[in-house]
């Protein structure tokens, strides 16, 4: 299968990780839903990777379920912060060195620490960006421990 040479596909090449690519047809606005309707998985093993900054300015990763959302309070006592909020498109962009809705949590511009949520680690195998729009890869989990410097948490709320 041909796929994109991406950051995060040498970063994890480097480290000698098996991954399986998925290439897909991009949809604006499409998200986790179009991507686990066109690959027929479960939307809650798509893993998103969202960008935020505490109220301090500092960025931060936070890997979540498809079909969850952040939530942002929870995030922000877990880390003793007052508020945590998403950065804006350009500003993830520049952070990241990816574009929204193609951001892999591997081979980032800017180091960050990286959050993800818990449950995560329950699902046999995740679909997470591999770095481009229309392009996730599938890894086990442990695969994030194994390569990430990962804090656990549990912020996940339902859509």
């Amino acid at each position: 299968m041909n796929y994109p040479v991406t950051p995060a596909i040498r970063s994890l090449r480097e480290k000698k990780i098996e991954f399986e690519p998925h290439v897909f047809e991009y949809v604006e606005k499409g998200g986790t839903k179009h991507s686990a309707v066109v690959l027929k998985i479960d939307e809650h093993a798509v893993v998103k990777t969202l960008v935020f900054e505490t109220n301090e300015g500092k960025p931060l990763i936070v890997l979540m379920h498809g079909d969850c959302k952040v939530s942002t309070k929870e995030l922000a006592r877990f880390l003793q912060v007052k508020t945590i909020t998403p950065v804006s498109p350009d500003k993830a962009n520049n952070l990241t060195g990816y574009l929204v809705g193609g951001t892999s949590p591997f081979g980032l511009k800017t180091k960050m620490p990286v959050y993800a949520e818990a449950t995560i680690f329950d699902l046999p195998r995740i679909f997470i960006n591999g770095g481009k729009r229309g392009f996730l890869i599938a890894i086990e989990p442990k695969v994030l421990e194994q390569t990430l410097e990962i804090k656990k948490v549990g912020v996940a709320a339902k859509i």
